[in-house]
């Protein structure tokens, strides 16, 4: 749910109120285009999860990656680019915790 909040914040200056989403190849020259790109990467990292994880652990998880990721990038809290990195941390996170489920999938 922070996410979703954090995307809507991140996507405001990029969006107007009925603006569509913008056609972005992603990663993205600007900062913006690259916020899209970073938001849609952990958008769906975190939909793969949701597949893997009981709701519970999925929220625990969530909750200790973004505690983790804000600690590791503390130094650039008043940075703009704090958001972009924030969100880039829990997507390699979410896609680390992916990579450890695929020897399960396999027959």
């Amino acid at each position: 749910m922070k996410h979703a909040l954090l995307l809507g914040f991140l996507l405001l200056p990029a969006t107007g109120a009925a603006a569509k989403p913008p056609a972005i190849q992603c990663p993205g020259n600007t900062t913006v285009e690259m916020r899209y790109c970073t938001s849609k990467s952990l958008e769906q990292s975190e939909a793969q999860l949701s597949k893997k994880l009981p709701g519970k652990q999925l929220q625990q998880w969530r909750d200790t990656t973004q505690r983790v990721c804000a600690q590791a990038y503390a130094a650039s809290r008043d940075g703009t680019i704090y958001p972009q990195l924030v969100m880039g941390c829990d997507d390699r996170l979410n896609r680390a915790l992916l990579q450890e489920f695929k020897p399960m999938d396999q027959p």
